[in-house]
């Protein structure tokens, strides 16, 4: 018995042609065209890409190291909390002149390198909360408790921070071992 092979259907393939003659020829001229206006195209243009605020105002930066994605959290920090931000990264800078800055989990961070880091800061709706990792080794120590052992906080509100008391914790802190993550 002969099997039936079931017939193509050359309905498509009609179409497909009759819409190829329809487009017009590429003819190996190539004109100029105008940027996309993707991220790649704003940043070429020199447009920086906007900056997402996370929960309570917090800059989301990408992680990476050294000054320039610290500038940019500081640059992203909402209303008055960009001026503590500045404030503080001169603070640590004047008084740690060897700092070595990076962006981690969407937040500064300060260090010696090779040693570990010893401050970081975050943003919150009401405050900026500093981050001692061996706070309880300063003197005086820090107000803030935390769950982790040595581990102290600083919450600066607006027009609250004591700039003296936060250089002097800079300096103690950056002389303790630093905290290795």
């Amino acid at each position: 018995m002969a099997s039936k092979t079931p017939k193509k259907s050359t309905k498509g393939a009609a179409k497909r042609v009759a819409t190829k003659a329809a487009q017009p020829r590429k003819t190996g001229v190539k004109t100029k065209s105008r940027p996309k206006a993707g991220p790649k195209a704003r940043q070429a243009e020199g447009q920086a890409k906007p900056v997402k605020l996370l929960s309570g105002g917090n800059p989301q930066i990408a992680k990476g190291e050294g000054d320039a994605p610290v500038q940019a959290y500081i640059a992203a920090m909402p209303g008055w909390k960009q001026d503590i931000g500045r404030r503080l990264d001169a603070i640590i800078v004047r008084s740690v002149p060897n700092v070595h800055k990076a962006v981690k989990w969407n937040s500064p961070f300060y260090g010696i390198d090779g040693e570990g880091w010893f401050v970081s800061f975050h943003v919150f709706t009401r405050y900026v909360k500093v981050t001692f990792f061996r706070g309880t080794s300063l003197r005086p120590i820090p107000p803030g408790e935390s769950k982790h052992k040595e581990v102290r906080y600083l919450d600066i509100h607006e027009d609250e921070l004591d700039e003296l008391q936060f250089a002097e914790w800079v300096k103690q802190a950056s002389q303790l071992p630093g905290e290795k993550l």
